[in-house]
């Protein structure tokens, strides 16, 4: 399916202006299923963007969102933990800036409002987890090798939608262990999940930039892995089709 590509710019509570890259199927009908796309802790890569685009050419309304400002991207680790933390330790600017992105792609006159799911990638995963837990309008939320520990703990009947979890089993950033904590959360609140492992593979495996950008910053924890980036994104698709 070809598709059309634009920058959607908008403007914070801060002043900051955030340009997120917006894709439609090239003949876009009103109420398409809307997805929102959560970048890794590197900024709006084209990674990011190709998931998003990739997303309208299965027919969906997407959105890969600009958490930082001014499409902010960088390959240096220290620099993007930098601003992946500034914004963990202002969870009031995360959570504007996600909660505007949702409103933004809500308003799309293509976009069925009551139809919309999100989907994240490492720091990404864990915003679009805690837009879940927040209780946001989410049908369906998955996570990519995302970060699972919570900003604030999911409570019963604030998910809204079900959550589809894509794992690497040899992932160091985010473990086994974590994701034990994780099934805990989720069965407390009694919220519907479904978490996928795949064995011996490390964080970031979607991204066929991972293995280059852990050489280029002398760590060895992210590496990309074709296989299970092609299974988890079927994984991915069949989960919407399901639910949006």
């Amino acid at each position: 399916m070809t598709i059309q590509t634009r920058t959607l710019s908008y403007t914070d509570s801060q002043g900051v202006t955030l340009k997120s890259h917006l894709c439609l199927p090239k003949q876009a009908v009103d109420g398409l299923s809307g997805v929102l796309v959560a970048p890794e802790w590197w900024g709006l890569s084209e990674h990011v963007k190709r998931s998003a685009e990739r997303l309208a050419e299965a027919g969906y309304a997407a959105l890969a969102i600009d958490l930082y400002g001014d499409a902010l991207l960088t390959d240096k680790a220290d620099v993007a933990n930098q601003n992946m933390t500034y914004l963990l330790e202002h969870p009031e600017i995360l959570n504007d800036r996600t909660d505007l992105a949702l409103t933004q792609l809500q308003n799309l006159p293509e976009v069925a409002q009551i139809n919309v799911g999100a989907v994240g990638f490492c720091f990404g995963g864990k915003v679009v987890l805690d837009m879940a837990r927040r209780g946001l309008p989410l049908k369906a939320v998955t996570s990519f090798h995302g970060i699972l520990t919570p900003a604030v703990l999911a409570l019963e009947g604030m998910v809204k939608g079900e959550i589809l979890v894509q794992h690497g089993e040899a992932d160091t950033l985010t473990t086994m262990d974590d994701v034990a904590a994780f099934r805990k959360e989720m069965d407390d609140a009694k919220v519907v999940y479904h978490i996928d492992v795949f064995p011996g593979v490390k964080h970031g495996f979607t991204n066929p930039q991972a293995t280059e950008n852990g050489e280029k910053n002398h760590v060895d924890f992210l590496d990309y892995n074709a296989e299970a980036a092609e299974t988890s994104w079927r994984n991915m698709l069949g989960f919407l089709e399901r639910h949006l």
